[in-house]
């Protein structure tokens, strides 16, 4: 690739910051970028089996990820190693930036799960959320948040919902 190339670089880091603080890093591969959503594919990046209850990733497990520079979120496809739909797992996050091969997505603690079939929908990590004190630090961050989960969760409950965001 040239220096004056526009092309994007096919395989980016992802980078989890939640507190100030790197939570994960992992490489993907960049699949779509039309100046306003990030779509990218990785496989998950974990250590062995994270059972959840309602889901576990494990090795095999392919994530599809769609990130906004313009929305408070991420939503994340996820499918076994045979290509089944296990459902969507939804950040609530800060817009994402991407600046050269780093995508970076900072972390504000809310989380929504739906199941493949629709039949779970799950708010998560409300508590956390209120221990960050965000709602003190940065309300109209903290007040974005929440519309952002609220958002999610109509988009969940409704038949094309999320899947009309990845469209």
């Amino acid at each position: 690739m040239s220096a004056n190339s526009t092309e994007r670089p096919r395989s980016l880091d992802v980078v989890l910051v939640k507190g100030g603080r790197t939570k994960i890093r992992y490489a993907a591969e960049l699949v779509a970028d039309d100046g306003t959503r990030i779509a990218v594919r990785a496989p998950w990046s974990g250590d062995g089996v994270r059972d959840f209850g309602f889901v576990r990733f494990e090795p095999g497990d392919v994530f599809t990820e769609y990130y906004w520079r313009d929305r408070w979120y991420a939503v994340k496809e996820v499918r076994d190693a045979a290509g089944s739909l296990k459902g969507w797992y939804c950040d609530v996050t800060r817009p994402a930036t991407l600046s050269g091969t780093e995508l970076v997505v900072e972390d504000l603690d809310l989380d929504l799960w739906r199941s493949a079939d629709g039949t779970n929908v799950l708010r998560l990590d409300e508590d956390e959320f209120a221990e960050s004190g965000l709602e003190r630090s940065d309300p109209e961050a903290a007040a974005a948040a929440v519309a952002a989960l609220d958002e999610l969760e109509v988009l969940a409950t409704v038949e094309g919902g999320l899947e009309s965001l990845l469209a």
